[in-house]
């Protein structure tokens, strides 16, 4: 990031954006501080929109990608990035799955001609299916299933807040669906999604723009399209009541309570002040609900959440979202006390206009947060910043102008995206009751 001409205060992330004849979106951003690249690709398809009675499969899918293509055998992807100083990973979100290296800058070539080589084609076979189906089983029992507050709140409160199938199904997978999965499924999904009509790449680090561009169009520019169909109806109807939702956990030997809100649509002025009352009700220890719930009542050590909490943030989803908080709390302290307090902040954040001084320190921290994420990994946050805005939005350059939109926000509609979107009939509270032997400490 550099600094703009004749403004001290603001910097600008290069981004040079085109599109391949194949149509595979391209982001370039170059940064010399260090001289390292990362390579990200993202493909349009998540959980939200696998098939039906195969739930868990966009995950088991993002398995599948490491287990050989045309020139890499299996795991040797893999060997191939940590052999040359790497470290990769990937990941399945809501509305994608992505694949990333970062990689010593000379080494930009080898990571461009590995991805492609896998999105030409996988080696798809019975073998390699039932191993992963295997894996991803024994990731389920091992982080979910058996696992105290394995899926609360991020796993189960979608499935109790949302009303459409495709933002309210299990999307770490039901094993009987997960077991269920067939070889020609897996083709026919590689085949429909895996395409560069359907995938954004991002390159950011130390690299020379038109040498990235070479590689781009040597690797990836033959590999053909695909028919991508078009996205699922995904919209939530207006939540006119409170949902309220009790679940068990055997494992957990203390009570746990959760509380998420339907989120405005992404973009809107609305989205964007409800990214400041994020902050300002949840990030960090001057936040309004740890100030009320820790400090003042002691109910519990901490509370967490956030705008697609623990699967990503605010910038990298793209549908249907929930502004979820939870805690767990000692069990001398009942759940609606709990809300009371949660509603006594809401309810004045409702009834009057903040104050700027309040808005003006929670916009420093929207600010601070944005420009650490971008420096994750090495760059990685970033390139996940524009690979999203250009598979979503088709406008990457969205990266500069966030702390305007956020700058724009007035304590006024603050005031009146709380009243819409923090309003209990906009809500859905998920008590979780321990089965375990409860804990004879106090608040952690």
């Amino acid at each position: 990031m550099h600094a703009q001409t004749g403004v001290a205060d603001q910097f600008t992330v290069p981004v040079t954006y085109y599109t391949l004849p194949n149509g595979l979106r391209v982001v370039l951003s170059v940064d010399h501080t260090a001289p390292t690249v990362v390579t990200a690709i993202y493909y349009r398809i998540g959980f939200r929109i696998e098939p039906r009675d195969r739930t868990g499969f966009a995950h088991l899918f993002e398995h599948m990608m490491f287990q050989g293509s045309h020139n890499l055998g299996k795991m040797e992807f893999i060997r191939l990035v940590q052999q040359n100083g790497g470290i990769l990973n990937g990941s399945t979100r809501f509305d994608f799955t992505n694949y990333f290296e970062v990689l010593p800058a000379n080494k930009l070539e080898t990571a461009l001609w590995a991805e492609a080589d896998r999105m030409k084609g996988l080696a798809v076979t019975d073998e390699n299916l039932k191993n992963q189906q295997g894996v991803v089983e024994n990731e389920v029992k091992v982080a979910v299933l058996n696992q105290p507050y394995g899926g609360f709140p991020w796993l189960w409160m979608p499935q109790y807040a949302n009303a459409n199938w495709y933002n309210s199904h299990n999307f770490y997978g039901e094993l009987k669906d997960i077991e269920a999965a067939k070889l020609d499924e897996v083709l026919k999904f590689f085949q429909t999604y895996y395409a560069p009509n359907n995938a954004a790449l991002a390159i950011v680090g130390d690299f020379e723009p038109e040498e990235a561009k070479g590689f781009v169009e040597k690797y990836f520019g033959p590999i053909p399209k695909s028919e991508v169909p078009p996205v699922p109806d995904l919209t939530e109807p207006r939540q006119e009541k409170e949902i309220k939702a009790e679940q068990k956990d055997p494992l957990a030997n203390r009570p746990a309570l959760a509380f998420a809100y339907h989120m405005p649509a992404r973009t809107t002025p609305e989205y964007h002040a409800m990214g400041l009352l994020d902050q300002m009700l949840v990030q960090g220890d001057d936040s309004l609900l740890y100030e009320e719930l820790v400090k003042k009542h002691g109910y519990a050590g901490s509370i967490s959440g956030g705008i697609n909490a623990e699967l990503g943030d605010m910038f990298d989803y793209d549908g249907p979202m929930l502004w979820t908080a939870s805690l767990i709390h000692d069990a001398r302290v009942s759940a609606d006390q709990i809300m009371s307090s949660v509603d006594s902040v809401i309810d004045s954040l409702q009834s009057k206009p903040v104050e700027q001084k309040l808005l003006d320190r929670n916009r420093t921290k929207m600010r601070s947060y944005i420009y650490d994420s971008m420096t994750e990994f090495g760059g990685y946050g970033r390139a996940n910043m524009l690979a999203c805005f250009a598979l979503f939005d088709n406008d990457p350059s969205r990266i500069n102008d966030l702390e305007a939109r956020f700058n724009s926000v007035t304590p006024d509609l603050i005031e009146r995206t709380a009243r819409e979107y923090l309003r209990r009939t906009n809500r859905t509270v998920l008590v979780l009751e321990p089965g375990a032997k409860a804990s004879t400490g106090g608040a952690q």
